[in-house]
């Protein structure tokens, strides 16, 4: 297995070995962080720890730059493999450079987010590190399927980070609020998400088998030349006989 084949497993591990996990940790922690509120309401003595709420916090902020993380990754590997392919470097360096300081922008948004306490610098931070995601998201190389959208691994990688993204700028905002109602906010970012990322456990699978590894492009190349002409057209399986 090649280095660049290495890269692009690098996204799925990461997923697989920090993300999911994190998801099923903060969901556990989530609904004990409502057990404890339901019961002190009632004027009960709760068995659920204080810490849990802080703990919630706490793994909430790793998932969030876990999925960014991830994402970048994903992003820079089929960004940087097209310029390295198409030789952009060579014939159009300011581009280049360009995308290089958009990817360190990103992750520069995303941290000074995290430090960020005042409304006004939260949302900027978040709108930042969100116009970076979706403007790399843009560029020639990534592997979108804008045509099947609604099915797409990007796409759901996509909203799922810029919800990530949302639900944390917002984490000061709804100890603050009396009315619940930017709890309850976070309430649906964090289920929409959860389905999100059912549906990235499927479309990831299924990009894993469309996008080939390094060894394997020289033959689908060849097939696509064997079956296809000048024109653009969609190589289909060879139907088999019963």
């Amino acid at each position: 297995m090649d280095f660049k084949d290495a890269i692009l497993l690098l996204h799925p591990v990461i997923v697989i070995v920090i993300v999911f996990p994190l998801m099923g940790l903060i969901a556990n922690r989530g609904l004990q962080v409502r057990q404890r509120r339901m019961q002190l309401a009632a004027g009960d003595k709760s068995k659920v720890p204080p810490v849990v709420g802080q703990e919630h916090v706490q793994t909430g902020h790793w998932l969030t730059a876990a999925v960014v993380g991830a994402t970048l990754i994903a992003l820079a590997n089929d960004i940087f493999g097209t310029v390295v392919s198409s030789q952009l470097w060579s014939k159009n360096p300011f581009q280049v450079t360009l995308i290089g300081l958009l990817f360190v922008a990103t992750i520069a948004s995303l941290a000074l987010l995290y430090r960020a306490h005042q409304v006004r610098w939260r949302a900027t931070f978040a709108i930042l590190t969100g116009m970076g995601l979706v403007i790399l998201g843009c560029q020639d190389g990534v592997y979108r399927k804008t045509d099947q959208w609604y099915s797409s691994h990007y796409y759901y990688g996509i909203v799922a980070s810029l919800l990530m993204i949302f639900s944390l700028s917002i984490v000061q905002s709804i100890y603050k609020d009396r009315t619940q109602r930017w709890r309850m906010v976070h309430v649906v970012i964090s289920s929409v998400v959860a389905l999100l990322f059912i549906g990235q456990a499927i479309t990831g699978t299924r990009a894993l088998l469309e996008v080939p590894l390094s060894w394997q492009e020289p033959y689908i190349q060849k097939l696509y030349e064997q079956q296809c002409d000048t024109k653009p057209c969609t190589v289909q399986p060879t139907p088999q006989t019963p």
